[in-house]
């Protein structure tokens, strides 16, 4: 098997190519991947080894076993994330779905701290779309995405109905690039003038920021979003065993 930096165990050089080609579209998101046997007899390896990559593959969430029927590449749905930490409710109390709604998008150099977590040279041009979520015709989310311009430069002519309500499938519709996993940090501030005017609050008023940076299925880093609503929403949930 001729994988790429020969330094690396040969369980993550399977790792790294099981994830290239899923990345370059080989397997696409829900697809079945060939059986253990199968990776084993393509890339002349033990089935250990096959075994101990897929593993680790599920475990980083690109990958999932289904009892049964086979391991299958996973589509994460990272909008329930927003529901982990945030408590949107409707008139009658019944949990709701904010719809989204496009407020601009432009093309500009990135600032320095945009560029920093996306991976990209210095000045380098970046989209920023700024959305508003509303319930009920009231406004209780603000975000605001950044991306490269390079890689999704078709997002700034696309209309607000082609692009949708979850932005993830355009960006794998349009854009050819697919979101894998993501990290996020929550923190709490005063909200300043721009974001209080989007969420209908006072200036000052605490708000959940939540900033996810999300990667496609080789790590690059591909969006930068920073969303916030009112601290009031804020929710921890934890199951302890």
């Amino acid at each position: 098997m001729q994988l790429a930096d020969q330094r690396l165990p040969l369980y993550l050089r399977l790792r790294d190519e099981i994830a290239r080609k899923i990345a370059e579209r080989v397997w696409a998101p829900g697809d079945p991947i060939p059986s253990e046997a199968d990776l084993a007899a393509t890339h002349n390896v033990a089935i250990g080894t096959v075994r101990k990559a897929i593993e680790t593959l599920a475990g980083e969430g690109l990958l999932e076993r289904v009892q049964g029927r086979g391991t299958f590449v996973r589509r994460p749905n990272f909008e329930s994330s927003l529901f982990r930490f945030l408590r949107f409710q409707d008139s009658h109390g019944r949990h709701a779905v904010p719809e989204s709604w496009i407020l601009s998008r432009d093309c500009v150099a990135g600032p320095p701290d945009v560029v920093r977590a996306l991976g990209l040279p210095d000045g380098a041009r970046v989209i920023r779309i700024l959305r508003q979520r509303l319930l009920e015709k009231r406004p209780v989310l603000a975000e605001e995405i950044w991306l490269s311009e390079e890689l999704f430069r078709p997002l700034l002519i696309l209309s607000g109905e082609e692009i949708g309500a979850l932005l993830y499938p355009s960006y794998e519709q349009h854009c050819g690039q697919i979101v894998a996993y993501a990290e996020e940090t929550l923190t709490v501030e005063p909200v300043d003038q721009p974001y209080a005017s989007i969420l209908g609050l006072p200036v000052d008023t605490p708000v959940v920021l939540i900033e996810r940076l999300a990667r496609g299925y080789l790590g690059q880093a591909l969006e930068w979003r920073r969303s916030r609503a009112a601290a009031s929403t804020f929710r921890y949930h934890v199951e302890i065993r």
